[in-house]
């Protein structure tokens, strides 16, 4: 019998192909979006220092508190929104976006386009 790989393998196969093209950098660091079941986190990363810029999830109580769920298009939406935000209150307006090996679909593609509509450029 034919086993397929976990989709968790192919994912993590996927970003590491994704990296390879592309990093962070101080002039233009890198959106990186992971999200699980419950809950979604994004984080701005200068990978040439190693360092996070500005990070969201929706862990955190304030963001938590204003949705009904953690993990759907809506709270992608808010979690995008916020991103970008906290990105262009540190002077950060271009960034390249990296999906985590995840399809440019639903949740990821919502936390993109609402990053892009509050003012971040990639």
């Amino acid at each position: 019998m034919v086993s397929k790989e976990s989709r968790q393998k192919v994912r993590e196969k996927k970003h590491l192909k994704i990296r390879n093209r592309f990093s962070g950098t101080p002039e233009r660091p890198r959106l990186a979006v992971f999200r699980s079941n419950d809950h979604m986190y994004a984080q701005v990363i200068d990978d040439a220092a190693g360092k996070t810029l500005v990070a969201a999830s929706t862990v955190e109580k304030d963001i938590k508190a204003s949705l009904s769920k953690t993990n759907d298009v809506e709270a992608a939406k808010t979690l995008g929104g916020i991103i970008a935000k906290r990105a262009l209150d540190k002077g950060i307006n271009t960034v390249v976006f990296d999906r985590g090996g995840y399809i440019y679909h639903g949740k990821v593609a919502a936390l993109a386009e609402a990053a892009r509509e509050a003012g971040l450029q990639f």
